[in-house]
């Protein structure tokens, strides 16, 4: 990946988006060649002469001021994850490739420890290429599909966009495909000597028309927390709220942890998983197999439970 071609694409990118009207400039001309700002229209709102945002925008970024940077990330309205992908960007141009060996991703035992410790709910390890490298049981049980059988690591952009289950697993695919795409783009900007990340690129936009499109709009994202709508074969749908928590001590890596509103059905449909991962049927799924557990979860007509697992939210 090129830095320089990465800078340039990136700044066009974000002034397209921008119309005058929206960064408080009067639209002089009735006919303009550009939907966005014009690059003088950028360097006046950032304060700089239009030559050096030219240079800058072309991929020269010696120089380039913790000043001018922020003029820049005002003018074109970039929020926290832009700003730290541009600054990503420039330090890239102006410092000396180092094509790193591939890291093994350690996952240490302290790590694995805090992880299992999480009995509740499901969380899983992993690092800034979307790779799983750990899992606990809840979490092994939620992403059955994903895993397919497989031992760890397994990647998640993998399965997202070759694997045909995906489209039903996140029900909202489209978005979760939009930040998958986002946050390698910006893991991309922050490590860009890495081999297996570029590796894994390559793949993904070769034999995926939906990722390349995607790469192509340079979107970036922090996935730090957030809600995701899940499609699981064994208690239906899922919506589950995610806080994504920082290694300090690991870089990159990141422990994915994901909970329910207390009382809701995706609340009771986890205690249902956990009571399916938990039990003998928790392998692959089988049609069969599932409706014949699901009828032993079920309470004889009358009991006193009947109420109570008919807000279960079983499938």
């Amino acid at each position: 990946m090129e830095a320089t071609n990465d800078i340039r694409e990136f700044l066009v990118s974000r002034r397209a988006r921008i119309t005058p009207e929206r960064a408080g400039l009067p639209a002089y001309g009735a006919r303009r060649r550009v939907a966005g700002l014009r690059r003088e229209e950028v360097a006046l709102l950032a304060g700089i002469s239009v030559e050096y945002y030219t240079r800058l925008e072309r991929g020269s970024a010696t120089g380039a001021s913790s000043d001018v940077l922020e003029g820049i990330a005002r003018a074109l309205q970039l929020d926290e994850a832009e700003r730290a992908h541009l600054v990503d960007l420039l330090r890239a141009a102006t410092s000396r490739p180092t094509r790193r060996r591939a890291s093994q991703d350690r996952v240490r035992p302290t790590v694995l420890r805090v992880l299992e410790g999480i009995t509740a709910y499901p969380a899983y390890l992993r690092n800034g290429r979307l790779d799983i490298l750990a899992m606990n049981a809840l979490g092994s049980a939620l992403y059955a599909e994903v895993l397919d059988g497989r031992s760890l690591p397994v990647n998640m952009a993998q399965f997202i966009f070759f694997d045909p289950r995906a489209a039903e697993f996140f029900i909202d695919w489209d978005d979760v495909a939009n930040d998958t795409v986002a946050i390698l783009r910006a893991q991309a900007g922050h490590d860009p000597y890495d081999r297996r990340l570029t590796d894994l690129i390559g793949e993904l936009s070769t034999r995926s028309d939906e990722f390349r499109v995607r790469w192509a709009n340079h979107n970036v994202k922090f996935h730090r927390s957030g809600a995701k709508r899940l499609h699981h074969p064994v208690v239906g749908d899922l919506t589950l709220d995610y806080e994504a928590l920082e290694l300090g001590g690991d870089s990159g890596q990141r422990i994915n942890v994901y909970s329910a509103e207390p009382g809701s059905p995706s609340a009771n449909s986890l205690q249902l998983l956990a009571s399916w991962s938990a039990s003998s049927v928790a392998q692959p799924v089988d049609v069969e197999t599932l409706d014949e557990w699901r009828r032993s979860r079920r309470p004889a007509a009358g009991s006193l439970d009947s109420s109570a697992n008919a807000t279960a939210g079983e499938p």
